[in-house]
């Protein structure tokens, strides 16, 4: 497939300036098939672009914090002038391995966060990757059908995968007042994602038992204003481990939810499930 034109000839963003409030969402990205498939998932991420570039201020960058970028002995972003798409997935036709996402990256305000944002714990700045990673399809399936054009520039976050989720949603709380900057912030993995449990078979919009108790939990917190509770899913009880025998879909949750106000009210969009064991759960403020 062929790059989409014009988006890697942009000039370069070399500083963020001062914007209305930006919003935050966290997308629950399930399979990679959604990228390309017409389905309504991806039909509400293509609306909720239009959406966002309807609005007063469109975004001068994109930080997006995915699932697939799991880092340990500290937090990086991703800092190359045109970032790789990265098909990190197997067993997928071949059409999914040829879509690209040639969105400009923004090596010079990457360089600036490293510098501002701290690793909770340590207070040491964040570290800058210019080669190893790129665009992960947690970022590119979704951003791909929201903003097609690739013309705004777009940061990872690589999550240190060793630290606690407390950690997480501090590096969270930090990233609020890139909002004003006209940073977009997109939190991108599953409410509940467990890939052992799947079901290929399942109903649509069936779930599991604790699958359902546990996007509930989820639910009920955010609608509730209850934010930093997210951070304490592990003390959630049996439905726990069986959502997230691995969290690193949950983790950019709390990156989003750490960069909202406590007085904003979230609008759930995608909610419902995939295969019995993966929920689409997606939300937004401001």
């Amino acid at each position: 497939m062929t790059p989409l034109s014009g988006a890697a000839n942009l000039p370069q963003l070399q500083a963020l300036r001062p914007s209305p409030r930006m919003p935050v969402l966290f997308v629950g990205h399930g399979s990679p098939m959604n990228a390309i498939e017409d389905n309504a998932w991806r039909r509400a991420w293509q609306q909720m672009g239009r959406d966002l570039l309807a609005r007063e201020a469109r975004p001068q960058l994109i930080l997006c914090v995915s699932a697939h970028w799991l880092t340990r002995g500290g937090w990086y972003l991703t800092g190359m002038a045109q970032p790789r798409t990265i098909h990190d997935f197997g067993g997928f036709p071949p059409e999914l391995f040829e879509q690209q996402y040639p969105a400009p990256g923004a090596p010079a305000v990457a360089q600036t966060l490293a510098r501002e944002l701290r690793s909770p714990a340590t207070q040491q700045p964040l570290g800058v990757d210019v080669d190893a990673w790129g665009l992960d399809h947690g970022t590119w399936s979704v951003l791909k059908p929201m903003f097609p054009a690739a013309d705004i520039p777009v940061l990872q976050l690589g999550m240190d995968y060793s630290r606690a989720p407390a950690e997480h949603f501090a590096l969270g709380r930090q990233l609020r007042a890139l909002r004003e900057r006209g940073v977009l912030i997109v939190g991108s993995g599953n409410v509940v994602h467990n890939l052992r449990a799947v079901r290929r078979d399942a109903p649509a919009d069936t779930a599991y038992d604790w699958a359902a108790e546990f996007d509930a939990r989820v639910q009920s917190e955010v609608a509730s204003a209850r934010l930093p509770a997210l951070a304490e899913f592990q003390q959630w009880g049996a439905m726990a481990p069986l959502a997230h025998p691995t969290h690193e879909h949950y983790l950019p949750l709390l990156y989003a939810a750490g960069a909202v106000d406590a007085t904003e009210m979230p609008r759930f969009f995608n909610a419902g499930f995939q295969f019995g064991s993966l929920s689409m759960r997606s939300m937004i403020w401001g």
